[in-house]
This record gives C-alpha cells, structure tokens and sequence, in this order.
C-alpha cells in the first residue's frame, strides 16, 4: 500500500474551501491507516463533488471546516463501504425474481413452492429457481424429475442447486434439452441417472448447459431490470463494491454503458469469463484502468472444478462418502494451462474457481510454471474459493503471490456435510482461514451471492465465531480457523480492495480515498460476537453520495 505524502493530506485539508464540503459528526467511525491497522474516529468530511474523503478526526473537524454542511450521526457506527471480493451481480438480479428454494427442508416441500411459484407467475414459458440443498433433507439425496412432473408438467423446470454446481429439472425440460438414456456425459459434467440409466432430472457442473442453453436468453431490458434490482439490494445491505465473477461481453457492455450513463449502482470490479468468445478482443483492448474506479477492467474468471456439496469439487482422493469419485475439472488441463498462459500473458490478473486440493494444486502448478515471481507479485493473481487444499500446499499461495479469495459463509454452510464428504483428515486444510492470516496471506472476503445472501455480516460473524446463526456449533465449527473481527473487516474492505489494486482508494475512509461508507444500527466491536449477523445498515454512501436510507 502506497503512503500519500503529508504535504499531499495537508493541502486536501487546507483547500477545503474550494471543495463542497460535508462533514459527518457525532459517530463511532472505524477504518484503516496505510499499515491496515485499525483507525477510530468520531468526524468524516468529504468532498460531495470529488467524492472523496478530505479529512477524519474528532469533533473539532466541525470547526476546521466551518462552511461545510453538518450532518449529525447521532451516535451509529460508520464502517468503510463493504465490499464483496466475489459475487454475481446479475445473478443475484434474477435470482431475487425467481423460485426461491433456499432452507426448504424436504424434496417434497421444494416441488411443492415451485409449483405455487408457477401458478402465481403464469406467464413464466420457463420456471426457474435455486438454492435447493439436499444435505438438508432427511433423505440426503439428489431429488428427481418425477417430483416435479407431479407438481409441473407442462413447463420446463430448471432449477439451480445452492452451490450452483448442479441443476434438477422436470422431464419437460429433459425433452426439451434432448437428454435421454443415450446421452453421453459432456466433458467436466455428469447426468446423473437410476439404477436401469435413465436420466433421474438432475445435472452436474458442465451437463447443466444442455438444458441451460434452451432456456431464452433475457432481453437486454430485462438484464438492466434485474441489476438494478441487485444494486438496490447491495445498497440495502451495505454492499459498495462488488467483484463480479464471471461476466460475459453482453453484460460487460451493459455495465459500460451505465457507467457512462452514471447509473452504475455500486462500484464494479468485473472479470471477464474465459469462457467468453470475445475475450481476445478483450485482451487486445488491454487493462482499462478507470480513474474513478467505477468500472475497472483487468481480470478474468477461469473455471477449475465444481463444488463439495454435488460432490463435483476436484479431489486428489476419493470422496468419502462415494467411493470411485473424485469430482469433476470443469476445465481440462491443457486447456486450463491455455486459458491462464493467455491471461498472464496479456497482463490480465487471473482469478481461477478451484474448490478440491487437486484443482487448487493444479491452479498453484500453473502459476509457478507460467509466470516469474516479479510478474506473479505484481499481477496478484488469485485462486477463488480456496476451500480445500492440501496443507503442504497452503504455504505456496504466500511464496507464488496468489491471493486466496474466500467466502466464510460457505464453511458454516458447508459444515453439515463436508466432513462426510472429506473426512476427518482432509478437514485440516479446509476452510483454513487462520493458516492463511497467519503465513501473512491476504484473503479477499466475500459471499459468493446469491450462492449464499449477500448480506456481509453474515460473512464477518462467520469469520469470527465459525458458528451459525443459532450458534451451532458450540464454540466453533474448526475454531482453530476462526479470524479476530479486524482481520474479518480488513478482508471485507481493506484486503478486498487490495484484490482489485484499489487498496489507495477504497476500504480505509484515509484522506484522499472515496467516501464510500455505511452507517449501521450497532458497534460490532461492542457487542457479543454472536450478535454480528444482526446488524442493519442505516444508510449506504458512495463516492459522497447518499444511495440508501433505511425506510422508518
């Protein structure tokens, strides 16, 4: 991180009078100095024309500034603007119009919702949904197409697993998608079938596009819709600055074009998909490197493995639960090997999907044998998720430069299972926050919506109790692994902007960075732990601009 010259700070502070000025007095205000050490403050002022901040202190700045406008915080909690290191802006649109499945606690109960959906949404020519969980059923098991046709049988049913690794459909879907006994398995998926090997209506990682691609693309119309709707939900819940992981060049253009517009709603932090087939165009445009860091352009999203719960995360072993299966690579090897060779070469940063400790080792393989530590320190590639890794292979993220981008919410999420799916010994390099603090990693913390909510703090209570929101387990699921809540804020704000190559401008409230804050309703730095999840936000500001205020 760059320290700003004094001289620089001082002048900010003594040209207050040509700037519009606002000073936000009488808070219990938190952030960052260039060390990444924890910073209080009771004042705010900062530019509503710039956006940025001009100064932070105590009381007195009211004073220093005495032309600026006053607002009285009476007391709340400012926090820098929280931003998701990994999330999907317009997934999260569409997911919050579509059949939520999320927490339905039997098969049975998860066709039923889907089918009141369908009466309530009839002009739907496809029902769509997600966040249907199997582990949480007592049955344990992957649902079928047959529960569906019951309930809808006369439109296709596609719905997305929590995870987003896996698909259950009906059987009109089925038809439609040309999926019968005969249909060979497409590279990186699996059709999961029955006993005689007819397909049983639920799809994994790569076999999800042979029914995915039938569904009609939403107009352009419609995608502006649903991110508007994501915006007003991020703002709601504190969120500033995503990075969206994984955006084709249809949305890419779309986002171009709001920024242009100023309707971008939050702060974007985009990587291309690899999967993309203009990305060599993009590539040939180069890093666009936004002054106001609205839209910055200079990563890309690559696809390892699939995920623990369908059992398609990559394993250097068999599962434990299912002997023979070792996951699935969603990106074979040499093209895996291609795809990053591409990336670093056009001096993109590289952000690889790798869940399994095989597909972790293979991503860390690649990065030592395609780049030199100077490019790899500069570039600060990263692996997301990170979720299971070999212990001898934890330390090589610190010695190759590669961030570890990870969602704490999945190791609550995933407690009830990955222990089955694992075993014990396995366990000592899962979710292993801790170990990666303490090599001195950087983690870039996120959600990983709408996988998971997009609210953050359930991410901060997560880092820091390992427990869920009814505080199961007792003292901490791995709580070995658990982060203090300044580690657990830094990777929400700081060492998320760190993931960007924006940590001199976002995440600290330092002078001279954005005034992207929030205000929230409690101290988390004064209440029990367990209590963290709880917190509201108040009011949402970016760039000096109120965007949410929580109605009375």
């Amino acid at each position: 991180m760059q320290i700003k010259p004094l001289v620089l700070l001082l002048s900010l502070c003594s040209l207050s009078s040509l700037a519009a000025p606002v000073v936000l007095h009488n808070i219990q205000g938190y952030g960052f100095d260039e060390n990444r050490q924890l910073v209080n403050f009771q004042a705010l002022a900062f530019d509503d024309e710039t956006g940025e901040v001009l100064a932070r202190g105590d009381n007195s700045l009211i004073a220093q500034y005495a032309t600026a406008k006053k607002l009285d915080g009476k007391g709340q909690t400012v926090l820098p603007g929280l931003i998701d290191g990994h999330g999907h802006v317009l997934g999260l649109g569409e997911y919050l119009n579509q059949a939520d499945l999320r927490g339905i606690v039997s098969e049975q109960q998860s066709a039923a919702s889907v089918a009141t959906f369908a009466q309530n949404n009839p002009q739907q020519q496809w029902i769509i949904g997600r966040g249907w969980n199997q582990v949480l059923w007592e049955s344990n098991a992957f649902p079928s197409k047959n529960s569906l046709d019951e309930m809808v049988a006369d439109k296709p049913v596609y719905l997305v697993r929590v995870d987003s690794h896996a698909a259950w459909v009906n059987s009109k879907a089925l038809a439609l998608a040309g999926i019968t006994k005969d249909t060979i398995d497409p590279p990186g998926g699996e059709i999961i079938r029955d006993a005689n090997g007819e397909p049983t209506g639920v799809l994994i990682d790569n076999a999800m596009y042979l029914v995915q691609r039938k569904i009609p693309a939403p107009t352009p119309t419609e995608k502006r819709a649903a991110l508007k709707t994501a915006f007003n939900h991020l703002h709601a819940v504190g969120i500033t600055s995503v990075h969206d992981a994984g955006v084709n060049t249809d949305v890419m253009k779309l986002y171009q074009t709001l920024q242009q517009e100023k309707q971008l709603g939050v702060r974007i932090y985009p990587m291309l998909s690899a999967k993309d087939p203009e990305l060599q165009n993009w590539f040939a445009q180069g890093i666009i490197d936004d002054p106001t860091d609205w839209l910055d352009i200079r990563s890309v999203k690559i696809y390892g493995d699939g995920a623990l719960g369908s059992r398609g995360a990559a394993l250097l072993a068999d599962y434990s639960d299912q002997p023979g299966q070792q996951g699935l690579l969603v990106t074979q090897p040499d093209a895996l090997t291609e795809i990053m060779r591409l990336t670093l070469a056009a001096g993109f940063q590289a952000n690889v999907h790798a869940i399994g400790d095989r597909a972790n080792r293979l991503v860390l393989d690649r990065f030592e044998q395609l780049s030199t530590s100077e490019t790899r320190q500069l570039s600060r590639h990263r692996i997301e998720h990170a979720q299971i890794v070999s212990p001898q292979d934890i330390p090589r993220f610190k010695a190759l430069h590669v961030l570890p981008a990870m969602q704490a919410v999945h190791a609550t999420s995933d407690m009830n299972m990955a222990g089955d799916r694992l075993g014990v010994a396995r366990l000592r390099g899962a979710y292993a926050w801790r170990t990666f603090i303490d090599q001195g990693s950087i983690i870039v913390g996120g959600s990983d919506f709408p996988v998971e909510l997009a609210n953050p703090f359930h991410g901060l209570h997560a880092s820091v109790t390992r427990q869920d929101q009814q505080n199961q387990p007792v003292g901490g699921w791995l709580p070995e692994q658990r982060l203090t809540l300044v580690e657990a804020l830094r990777s929400f704000t700081v060492d998320a902007a760190y993931g960007a190559f924006q940590e001199d401008k976002m995440g600290t409230l330092a002078p001279g960075s954005w005034a992207d804050f929030i205000l929230v309703d409690q101290d988390i730095f004064s209440i029990p732990a367990e209590k963290i999840w709880q917190t509201t936000t108040v009011e949402t500001w970016i760039h000096g601009q109120q965007r949410y205020k929580k109605p009375l």
